[in-house]
């Protein structure tokens, strides 16, 4: 397959619509993104388990489909997804205890299923508990393994830029019939 030649040979108006068509999948992909966003409540509506911390209930490279609606409650029990400042990655990780304060304030402590011991160690310096600011969104539903597809690409870079080229002259070159 002679991918510059294909592109050589296409004319003006094809490569044209090949480009107009790629960026009309690429933004359909963001506004479902975007629509799943006001749906569920949840920033992330969709995380993948990078960890062996929630094992046996969530493996590594799990898919969770989250909400965060706010009016609901945080129950001992649940799992959640959360941000700690000075950390990028959200743990998702399981409520263990739910303190609530005489002013309503209510704060939560977490831990992994697979730990020894509970999150304090991770939580920002001076913070023993998570509030529900933290909170990125709650686990409905899982799909195992299906995130390992994006793990495989972030710990091989040249894979992902590899797929990313393949897909992009599939794009391009594909023909309408």
């Amino acid at each position: 397959m002679d991918l510059f030649g294909d592109l050589r040979r296409m004319n003006k108006r094809q490569l044209y619509y090949q480009v107009l068509n790629f960026a009309m999948i690429v933004s359909s992909a963001l506004m479902i993104w975007k629509g799943l966003i006001v749906v569920t409540g949840s920033e992330s509506p969709i995380v993948v388990v990078l960890s062996g911390s929630m094992e046996p209930a969530f493996h590594r490279g799990d898919l969770l489909f989250l909400t965060n609606f706010q009016e609901d409650p945080i129950r001992a029990g649940e799992i959640v997804v959360f941000k700690v400042e000075g950390r990028d990655i959200p743990i998702v990780h399981r409520v263990i205890k739910v303190h609530e304060k005489e002013n309503g304030d209510i704060k939560f402590l977490t831990k992994g299923d697979n730990n020894e011991v509970d999150d304090r160690g991770l939580y920002k310096e001076g913070q023993s508990w998570l509030e529900k600011k933290d909170v990125v969104g709650r686990a409905r539903g899982f799909l195992p393994y299906v995130g390992m597809v994006t793990i495989v690409m972030n710990d091989y870079p040249k894979f992902k830029y590899a797929v990313l080229a393949i897909m992009g002259a599939f794009v391009l070159l594909k023909r309408e019939s």
